[in-house]
């Protein structure tokens, strides 16, 4: 291992599933006929942690699936395939971009996309530069590493860049490398819009001088660490027509790509998904304010964004493909959120620890894990595939003003 680390995640947890795969989706085998197990106490993060998926009584899918099959449905027959954002995935999950590109960019940033193309699953890359305008190493390197595992017709890349500028896609999209990818529809450019460090900031690292001087003309550097330097980029300032503009243009320019949409955890989410449906992106993703970031001041990981649940309640039902990420490394948080309006769910976080815990298998591991949970619980409420889930197989914790007694809501 190269000790990386996360703080305030549950690091044990996902190293487990990286080393022991889907046994880890139940209590230590040793326990078995020893321990009586219930729900934990005290242990949720934020609203979606206290929801709870409810199966019903009457399951008149699971009749269908029986005459379908000429047998009692199980949950191995759960279809985990979908698309996302116009790319066929083998479950509802991509892999996100990676916060920090010093992370990124490494042995570990490679495996990840390696082990991400064998499992058939979309990989987001964080668009780098080399300084001076043009595609950094890393991207090409994990491009390379991904196509050379992916299975035919199945994941894609997705090529990330803020809004500055398009030279990051302009080079990839005239690639040789990724002509493959363009003709066959596995090919996406994500617009990053107004978040990097935080909701409301632009793009934050930590970069030696050396470094820092090359692109000092094109980013604000401040000098806060000694011989390291804080980059800054700026969000972008966007009214619902200049969005909707820059979308466009990014459709027109790139025809044979997928277009994407990242929006951040801001209070006018709804407003601002339905701009860029509209407009014609084939997915916009949302990282709830419980994600990971590369770098950002300490006070806006737990003080700025609105958490995922309240971002999933503002958006109601999507009128395009919708992918989120915050948090995401077990199957019944990526299942509520599922039925909640998403698409898809990406891993962050929980991918570069499984891939640190074992470089070759660690991820395929965590998604093995992931993908037997989600049949699990997708078959629980009586349905087969993850499209189907919807908002009743949820229920949300009432708030203390709900559960009034009927003489108290008639004094009020």
């Amino acid at each position: 291992m190269s000790g990386l680390g996360a703080l305030d995640f549950p690091e044990d947890q996902v190293r487990a599933r990286a080393r022991d795969g889907a046994a880890c989706a139940f209590p230590p085998v040793e326990q078995y006929g020893r321990r009586l197990f219930g729900a934990s106490v005290g242990r949720c993060v934020d609203e979606l942690d206290t929801m709870r998926l409810v199966p019903p009584v009457f399951m008149p899918q699971r009749l269908e699936k029986l005459i379908d099959l000429d047998r009692e449905p199980v949950h191995g027959d759960v279809d985990l395939t979908t698309i996302i954002g116009g790319l066929q995935s083998t479950m509802p999950v991509y892999l996100s971009a990676f916060g920090s590109a010093e992370v990124g960019g490494t042995d570990l940033g490679r495996a990840a996309s390696r082990q991400a193309g064998a499992l058939g699953i979309p990989v987001v890359l964080g668009g780098d530069t080399d300084g001076r305008g043009g595609v950094g190493g890393s991207t090409l390197e994990r491009i390379r590493a991904y196509t050379g595992t992916v299975p035919d017709g199945w994941g894609g890349v997705v090529v990330q860049q803020g809004t500055a500028g398009t030279e990051v896609w302009d080079q990839v999209y005239r690639d040789p490398a990724v002509r493959p990818l363009l003709e066959d529809g596995r090919l996406a450019f994500e617009l990053k819009v107004g978040q990097g460090a935080g909701p409301g900031l632009g793009g934050m690292a930590v970069l030696d001088a050396d470094r820092a001087a090359r692109i000092a003309d094109a980013f604000a550097i401040d000098p806060l660490f000694g011989n390291r330097v804080l980059r800054s980029e700026s969000p972008g300032t966007f009214t619902e027509e200049i969005l909707h503009r820059q979308v466009r243009l990014l459709c027109d320019t790139f025809p044979l790509a997928r277009i994407w949409v990242k929006l951040p955890p801001a209070r006018d989410i709804g407003s601002a998904v339905r701009v860029a449906w509209r407009a014609g992106a084939d997915a916009v993703t949302v990282d709830g304010a419980e994600s990971g970031t590369g770098w950002a001041p300490s006070g806006f990981l737990d003080h700025v964004g609105l958490p995922l649940a309240e971002c999933l309640r503002r958006i109601g039902e999507p009128e395009g493909c919708l992918l989120v990420a915050g948090r995401m490394w077990e199957g019944s948080r990526a299942a509520k959120a599922v039925a909640l309006g998403a698409r898809a769910v990406g891993l962050g976080r929980a991918a570069l620890i499984a891939v640190d815990e074992d470089p070759e298998v660690g991820l395929a591991r965590l998604a093995e894990c992931l993908a037997l949970e989600l049949r699990l619980l997708i078959s629980s409420v009586g349905k087969y595939a993850p499209w189907a889930l919807d908002r009743d197989d949820v229920w949300t914790r009432p708030s203390p003003e709900q559960i009034l007694l009927p003489e108290q809501e008639v004094r009020s």
